[in-house]
């Protein structure tokens, strides 16, 4: 698809020459844009040829200078009036319109008005539409550079005119790229201006063959490759099938509407389901995904059941866990009934596709508090289910790419910003700046969102810390003492997912627990890799298996504190190995010798490469994102085992394949108490007061003048609980990271460019600024802006220092949305490309990921 940007107005009347302005930006930035001085008459010769085509003018509407209106000419009537403010007699609406008559207008034409104030002869733009022009500019640049966009199909995609079809596609928008048939399905690779490539993904889906069925997708945006042209690859056929193994899918439509149609033979039944949707990582037991190698196999279908099983035409042709009230599974308890008990007040488990939730109405601030008493969880956010996207709507602000989450085969947890005034109780996520909202992904759900039509807490079925409970004695000895009411039923549970979760990050998503609805999809990497085994961290758990180009990365297991977390750890590992009938030839740990994923890896008589945590977290980022050559990566997070036996956590390093140089990191300072500074981040402020010769916590002072249990941490996240306790926001976490959280909330909606010093990774300039300002009462927004804004700052200063074009930003510290997208918006701007995560977490869920690459690359 060919764009033109086309800027309209007269470079001596002021703010008349707005659109000039934003044209010779965008020239100046690399992008190609037309100035186009005076009279508008000429804009058809302009647009000619273009299929999509971007005018920027300025206009008076009334509205106040400076600020921007964004219309689309195809649909909408343009003011005629605004676009005569001053040479025009003939102005951009008028030549619309006569396009229009005369059927002349490009296929996509959209119009940016810059409003302006001063349009007299000689006069200079005015300031606030000096800085409209850099605004529009840089948006306009932002939406036509080019990327490459990797897409994962799964399901019936192979034998259906699939790859013939995507060829055309990317023909006609003018993509270049390649597609081929692998073991994960089909993957395609196309690069262009982002207008051509959200078209590509909105045809791939609405324009398939007709007889493609996609179950799963995922996309990628990746930096250009390069391709010249479009080709179809040969088939990859290196390995087995593992497309077979799909993840759990969300109710479909067609389901769905027979759960509530009165005459069909499933009506009101819990287990309904199709080849489109259903159960399937989480009942399947064996390659190749047959019943009989499912946990349905002990249920024999109906006759009714096995004429759609067998009938090519139908949709359940050879849906393994077709079923019917008949035949099928059963609950133990109605719906009515836990509807009942949420209306009272009351705790349900209820058993779900990967094991049980724990739920709660969530208007009920006493019924929270409950659930929080009884799960062991004291602040720590939680979850909600709602029963459509309008009420999701009602609660959260929701942008269009966070509603396609949403609704998606995945039905994800999605992290949204709340509403102001809302029904919810204030309990549910008192330290977030987001809410976790999901839909109703399975039959149980949907029955009972439509008895009891409210938001409802969906938390994971387990004491804190422990496991999600699967099986129903599981439920009854774990859950107990928790729930007033379980709701269990008899199709047992292969192996535990629990609910992903994402956030809408840059424009896309990005994955922060992998789970159901993504696992086992495999992650691309460009090379062959040995068979590693990789066991992750210890906190957010991941294990991995790498074969060929896959690497197939587990659902997420958790933190390993607890013998039973352990146990499913080891659970996991022997399920994976034998799922795929994998054995390992090397096994990838973490450095950190006291990690139980660490101890395993060296009682596993294999051959064990032990890698650095934060150089795992980057090559987790780079091979997801398919980079090649050398890059910046910044690992930043809690805590991780350094090369020189320190607790690394603020690394910036130069990398290349397995090659590490940590070339900077943050300036080290002791925790006294060790690990319970994690904790306590007000042991952090101590450490840092001490470093520096103020005043600090008496009972500390031996501690750190020996060094007795204080050790030395270049940590980011130990910096951020610092800072959230010395700015007063807060002293102490009960939960992982939420001092941190609290300090991003603490933003809120302030937008400013004001920074500390944090030049070199030195701190001291920053506390010490920190410390005047709270002693001047300065409002605690601004406090936590500068120094969000001081670290992504920093950022740029190494990217600069290293003249290395790509970066690289992982690590849990990079959950943070803010510091996030300031880091790369300001890295974009200078020309560097930025990675982040997108299908793999940027917490200790993703090392998995790097270990398995990494290892490869070491061995």
């Amino acid at each position: 698809m060919r764009t033109r940007v086309i800027g309209i107005g007269n470079p001596d009347r002021g703010d008349d020459a707005a659109g000039l302005l934003v044209a010779r930006r965008l020239h100046a930035a690399g992008v190609e844009a037309r100035e186009q001085p005076g009279e508008a008459g000429a804009l058809m010769d302009a647009w000619h040829d273009f299929e999509h085509v971007i005018l920027v003018d300025a206009v008076v509407t009334g509205a106040e200078p400076g600020s921007t209106r964004v219309w689309d000419a195809r649909h909408e009537r343009l003011p005629r009036e605004a676009f005569r403010c001053s040479t025009h007699s003939f102005g951009i609406a008028d030549a619309v319109e006569l396009g229009r008559i005369l059927d002349r207008l490009p296929p996509v034409l959209e119009i940016y008005g810059i409003e302006g104030a001063v349009f007299e002869m000689g006069a200079e733009p005015s300031a606030t539409v000096v800085a409209a022009v850099e605004r529009v500019a840089g948006e306009i640049a932002g939406r036509l550079r080019h990327e490459r966009v990797r897409v994962t199909l799964c399901g019936a995609v192979q034998g259906v005119g699939f790859r013939p079809f995507v060829y055309r596609l990317a023909a006609d928008l003018g993509l270049s790229g390649w597609v081929l048939n692998s073991s994960a399905g089909l993957v395609v690779e196309v690069e262009g201006a982002l207008p051509a490539l959200d078209s590509f993904l909105v045809r791939l889906e609405r324009e398939k063959p007709p007889a493609a069925v996609v179950l799963a997708r995922e996309v990628s945006r990746l930096a250009p490759a390069g391709y010249s042209g479009f080709e179809i690859l040969a088939s990859d056929a290196t390995e087995e099938k593992s497309a077979a193994v799909l993840p759990d899918l969300a109710t479909c439509d067609d389901c769905r509407r027979e759960i509530f149609d009165p005459a069909d033979r499933r009506h009101l039944y819990p287990f309904t389901n199709c080849t489109h949707c259903g159960p399937r990582y989480t009942i399947v037991l064996d390659i190749p995904y047959d019943r009989p190698r499912t946990t349905m196999r002990e249920f024999e279908m109906c006759a009714a059941c096995r004429r759609e099983y067998t009938d090519p035409l139908d949709r359940r042709f050879h849906a393994q866990p077709n079923a019917c009230p008949v035949c099928g599974p059963k609950l133990n308890r109605s719906i009515r009934e836990a509807s009942d008990a949420l209306a009272a007040g009351r705790i349900v488990a209820l058993k779900g596709i990967g094991g049980f939730q724990l739920l709660a109405d969530a208007r009920s601030e006493e019924a929270v508090a409950r659930l929080r008493r009884r799960k062991h969880r004291e602040e720590k956010p939680f979850a909600l289910m709602m029963p459509s996207l309008e009420a999701v709507r009602r609660a959260c602000h929701v942008s269009e790419a966070e509603a396609a989450a949403l609704l998606s085969s995945a039905a994800p947890i999605v992290l949204l910003r709340p509403r102001e005034a809302t029904d919810l109780a204030p309990n549910i996520a008192p330290s977030s700046p987001f809410l976790g909202v999901m839909l109703p992904y399975s039959p149980p759900h949907h029955l009972l969102m439509r008895e009891f039509p409210h938001p409802v807490v969906a938390t994971s079925g387990n004491l804190s810390d422990e496991p999600i409970a699967i099986s129903n004695q599981e439920a009854h000895e774990r859950l107990g003492e928790i729930a007033d009411l379980l709701v269990t039923h008899d199709r047992p549970i292969a192996r535990p997912a629990d609910d992903s979760l994402v956030r809408i990050s840059r424009g896309h998503e990005s994955v922060l627990r992998r789970a159901r609805g993504y696992a086992p999809l495999p992650v691309l990497v460009r090379r062959e890799l040995p068979a590693v085994l990789a066991v992750g961290g210890h906190l957010k758990n991941t294990v991995a298996i790498a074969r060929g180009r896959q690497v197939i990365v587990s659902q997420h297991i958790g933190d390993l504190d607890t013998l039973e977390a352990r146990r499913a750890f080891e659970r996991a590992i022997d399920d994976l190995c034998r799922l795929y009938e994998f054995k390992p030839e090397i096994v990838a740990c973490d450095l950190h010798p006291d990690y139980a994923s660490t101890r395993w890896a060296r009682r596993s008589g294999l051959p064990v490469v032990a890698v650095q945590h934060h150089q795992a977290h980057a090559a987790s980022c780079a091979a997801e994102n398919d980079v090649t050559g050398p890059y910046l990566g910044a690992g930043w997070d809690g805590t991780g085992f350094g090369l020189d036996g320190a607790i690394w956590g603020g690394e910036i390093f130069f990398g290349e394949g397995a090659h590490f140089e940590r070339i900077a990191h943050l300036r080290t300072f002791r925790l006294p108490g060790g690990e319970a500074a994690i904790r306590e981040g007000w042991r952090s402020a101590a450490g840092i007061l001490w470093e520096l010769g103020l005043e600090t916590d008496r009972q500390l002072v031996p501690l750190l003048e020996r060094g007795l249990n204080a050790p030395l941490t270049s940590s980011a996240g130990r910096l951020f609980d610092a800072v959230s306790s010395l700015a007063g926001v807060a002293r102490e976490s009960r939960f992982e990271g939420q001092a941190a959280m609290l300090l991003e909330r603490a933003i809120g909606s302030l937008e400013t460019d004001e920074r500390y010093e944090l030049a070199g990774g030195d701190w001291e300039p920053l506390i010490r600024a920190l410390l005047d300002d709270v002693r001047r009462r300065a409002p605690a927004p601004l406090i936590a802006a500068r120094f969000h804004n001081a670290l992504a700052h920093w950022i740029v200063e190494e990217a600069v220092r290293a003249g290395v074009r790509q970066v690289v930003l992982s690590g849990g510290v990079f959950q943070n949305r803010y510091l996030t997208e300031r880091a790369a918006a300001q890295l974009e701007a200078r020309g560097f490309v930025v990675h982040t995560h997108q299908r793999v977490p940027a917490n200790d869920g993703g090392i998995a990921l790097g270990q398995a690459v990494l290892a490869a690359a070491m061995r």
